[in-house]
């Protein structure tokens, strides 16, 4: 059975205060707070999801916000960089932008493109390039119009503690292509038109820690239910130690962690997160799923308040 992954279906990061999460990814970066809710596993914890107007899988980063938790190292074994695309000609706005609200930021270069690479106010490295593929991002926020929005993931950078192995994860089990190699990067590239583009570093660093900054686990697409079944299968046909079926409400999810210590998910497209609040409203209140509905009061009390900001 061969199988290949469209590309990136969701980033999970752990950030600190969500106030801050907040301000940052829908106040400087312009994306849509598209569903408040909380970590199904601990529930005193916001599940924070961003992306573009529709919550478009590719585009989707989610986060679990604890305040003054300890710091993370981002190594071996993560996402080193998370990577966003914007339509060509927009990474002069996003230069402009970035000193406006003072993130520090540098230019690089990588298989002949230019990136603006930065971190997050809590560690986690971002970077923005210019891409023709994708449709654009209709959401507007602040001074961010759809002319310059982030369209969603262009990929990810991947620090592995076995490159190798990594690389034949993402081949043999994912279905990506191996384009090119320069410097210490090989590059990959799935199918669709955004989150398609992941680079592996093929020597080895530091061991990441897992913590405030850092990435806790890339999730790749998959169709629908019947495909998340078969792709659940075809991973553990390849040796990987794959979990059960897990309901996360907006989609379907299966975890394995590959031979280079990053912890991969599996994720079905649907249902999405139109279908427990309106395509208007998506991500204006608290949403908890139907097992934690009664819990309803005391967690609203217990969780830190947030909104969403213009900060323009």
């Amino acid at each position: 059975m061969e199988k290949k992954t469209a590309g990136i279906h969701h980033i999970t990061a752990i950030v600190g205060h969500p106030q801050e999460n907040i301000d940052f990814y829908a106040g400087i970066l312009g994306l849509r707070l598209v569903k408040q809710t909380i970590n199904f596993d601990d529930p005193g914890t916001y599940h924070l999801y961003f992306g573009n107007e529709g919550g478009k899988p590719g585009s989707i980063i989610t986060f679990f916000p604890w305040a003054d938790a300890y710091k993370g190292r981002i190594g071996d074994g993560q996402v080193g960089v998370t990577t966003y695309v914007v339509p060509v000609g927009a990474l002069n706005f996003w230069e402009k932008r970035l000193t406006k609200f003072d993130v520090e930021y540098t230019i690089s270069e990588r298989f002949g493109e230019k990136y603006l690479q930065f971190d997050d106010p809590h560690g986690l490295h971002l970077e923005i390039v210019e891409r023709e593929s994708g449709e654009l991002n209709p959401w507007t926020f602040g001074e961010v119009t759809k002319e310059v929005a982030i369209k969603g993931f262009g990929g990810a950078i991947l620090f592995s503690t076995r490159p190798q192995e990594t690389a034949a994860t993402l081949v043999d089990v994912m279905g990506l292509e191996v384009i090119g190699s320069e410097g210490d990067y090989t590059r990959f590239k799935a199918s669709g038109d955004i989150g398609n583009t992941i680079d592996l570093k093929m020597i080895t660093g530091l061991r990441g820690t897992m913590g405030v900054g850092t990435v806790h686990h890339i999730a790749w697409r998959a169709k629908d239910d019947a495909d998340h079944r078969q792709w659940q299968e075809h991973a553990m046909n390849h040796g990987q130690h794959v979990t059960e079926i897990k309901d996360r409400n907006y989609f379907n999810a299966v975890y394995f962690r590959e031979s280079g210590e990053i912890l991969f998910e599996i994720a079905t497209d649907p249902p999405g997160f139109a279908h427990d609040e309106s395509y208007e409203t998506m991500g204006s209140q608290l949403m908890l799923p139907s097992q934690y509905e009664r819990l309803r009061d005391s967690l609203e009390k217990s969780l830190i308040p947030i909104e969403v900001r213009k900060l323009d």
